[in-house]
């Protein structure tokens, strides 16, 4: 195990076995009532909620760290243009520097000043991304650019920015964890949370997506496929195939680390790990590895690593894939166009 994959771990007592030390059970509590403070004085109007003018969708989830947002983001915002809307992306930019200051997301912009989810986006659809870490500032700055709707990347805890939709994304593998309130588990917000949010997306990785039973409700499978590699440094994209039975070097500083590992295995290919906080800001010195082997990370550290890159580094990106009932139900709940 690396340096970094020690770093990237959650406690062992969030989605494994171990007890719940004492610190944390005791800590959790208080962590609750201050979650429930905060969401009544919303509700209360004791402080204040802002709506840009036009329908805000929120895709978040309730556990802390990754489960798959990004890349669901990435599908809605084709299909909302597809279907003729405008979409704009509101995100707080997690881990940029300067987290004070609100930009918008060119494909050109440095990572470390924007983050490197945002960055991405911009980059795959070609949309209107803004970064503000006051998310209902964001959305008014979009709508006044000509959104006329704005899809929030995280946030579902903020609510400042008033929303007419919200899509929990839950990880298949891990769930809720041992369903505790942070530090004893991985919740930012109690279970009963998610029953306020329209639709619940369960990531699946790279399984195929499973049939879906009629009425089986308002949770829908998302299934991550991967693309080709893509050189860091310029050229032909390889199949992935072109790595099976071949040792790699794999780099991956996102939520689960070990769900891309997992992909790049079942392919056949010999996978040397490397898993990195996320929201990891690379550095040379990362990368000195004992062997000579090619690299294959994903598409989002990709993103900060092609200053780095040598000719054998290689991105591989992912796409979400939802089945068709999916998509009725997504349109079923967006307000009409105005």
């Amino acid at each position: 195990m690396s340096a970094g994959r020690r770093l990237a771990q959650a406690p062992a007592w969030w989605y494994g076995e171990a007890p719940v030390p004492r610190w944390a059970r005791l800590l959790a509590p208080l962590y609750g009532a201050l979650v429930a403070l905060r969401r009544a004085a919303y509700r209360r109007g004791w402080r204040r909620v802002r709506h840009p003018g036009v329908p805000v969708l929120v895709v978040g989830n309730l556990v802390a760290g990754g489960s798959g947002k990004t890349p669901l983001v990435a599908a809605i915002a084709a299909h909302l243009r597809d279907a003729g809307w405008r979409p704009g992306i509101a995100s707080r930019g997690h881990g940029r520097r300067e987290p004070g200051i609100a930009r918008w997301v060119t494909p050109e912009a440095d990572p470390a000043l924007v983050g490197d989810e945002p960055l991405l986006l911009a980059r795959r659809t070609g949309m209107p991304v803004r970064v503000d870490r006051d998310r209902a500032a964001a959305a008014a700055a979009l709508a006044a650019a000509g959104c006329d709707i704005v899809l929030c990347d995280d946030g579902l805890q903020h609510y400042r920015l008033a929303r007419d939709l919200e899509i929990e994304v839950v990880d298949a593998r891990r769930r809720y964890g041992n369903g505790r309130l942070l530090p004893a588990g991985p919740l930012r917000e109690p279970l009963e949370r998610a029953a306020d949010c329209t639709l619940r997306v369960v990531n699946v990785g790279t399984e195929p997506l499973p049939a879906i039973p009629a009425g089986a409700g308002q949770e829908w499978p998302m299934e991550l496929v991967l693309g080709d590699a893509l050189p860091l440094a310029g050229g032909r994209a390889l199949p992935l195939a072109a790595f099976a039975g071949r040792r790699v070097h794999a780099v991956a500083g996102i939520g689960d680390p070990e769900r891309f590992f997992a992909a790049l295995r079942a392919l056949g290919i010999l996978v040397v790990p490397h898993a990195f906080p996320d929201h990891h800001a690379y550095r040379r010195e990362d990368f000195a590895f004992a062997s000579a082997l090619p690299v294959l990370m994903t598409e989002k550290d990709a993103v900060k690593c092609a200053p780095l890159a040598a000719a054998d580094w290689y991105a591989v990106p992912v796409e979400a894939r939802l089945p068709a009932g999916f998509w009725a139900a997504l349109d079923a709940a967006l307000p009409a166009r105005g």
